[in-house]
């Protein structure tokens, strides 16, 4: 799978279908501070992922 972190970071992972959780959090992202999209479509945290999608993090921005 492609997973393209917020800050343009490109990793390829080799992994069985998981839900995006816990890929996240395997790579060390907050899920609380991205939004995760695939195929350019916003999907949820507990989506499952296969190993042929490209996945995008996209971090969210807040405060005032």
């Amino acid at each position: 799978m492609k997973f393209i972190l917020s800050d343009k970071d490109v990793r390829v992972l080799e992994h069985s279908p998981a839900p995006v959780e816990q890929i996240l959090l395997e790579l060390g992202v907050n899920p609380l501070e991205v939004i995760v999209s695939r195929d350019g479509k916003l999907i949820s945290e507990d989506t499952i992922v296969e190993a042929d999608d490209e996945i995008r993090a996209i971090r969210i921005a807040h405060g005032g």
